[in-house]
């Protein structure tokens, strides 16, 4: 598996979300309060806006455009909840936030 660095731990904020692109994968970095970091894809999987337009609150990630919601540490589906965002493995190292790609397709359904 190979892990792309993808930016300084201290450039996303606890309780803060930025988008990326990583190899041709728009991502999108939550980084939890508590200090957890976790890359989910950064396209809502009902009509591919951006999750970074959206907001991020209790752990909640809600797309702007037709509200749906999505678990901040799961990515399952809250509303609808028979969807799902792809995760991407990450880690962090010397303060660096490391994203692989490998293997992921990011998931997309009808609208």
């Amino acid at each position: 598996m190979t892990f792309h660095a993808v930016c300084d731990l201290d450039d996303v904020w606890e309780g803060e979300v930025t988008e990326l692109e990583v190899e041709g994968h728009e991502i999108l970095i939550v980084h939890q309060l508590g200090g957890e970091v976790i890359a989910f894809q950064a396209l809502c999987p009902h009509q591919d806006i951006p999750l970074s337009e959206g907001t991020f609150e209790k752990g909640v990630l809600t797309c702007r455009a037709h509200l749906w919601q999505f678990d901040s540490r799961s990515g399952a589906g809250i509303n609808p909840s028979d969807c799902h965002l792809a995760r991407y493995p990450v880690k962090v190292e010397d303060n660096k936030v490391l994203v692989s790609v490998d293997g992921i397709v990011p998931v997309r359904v009808g609208s």
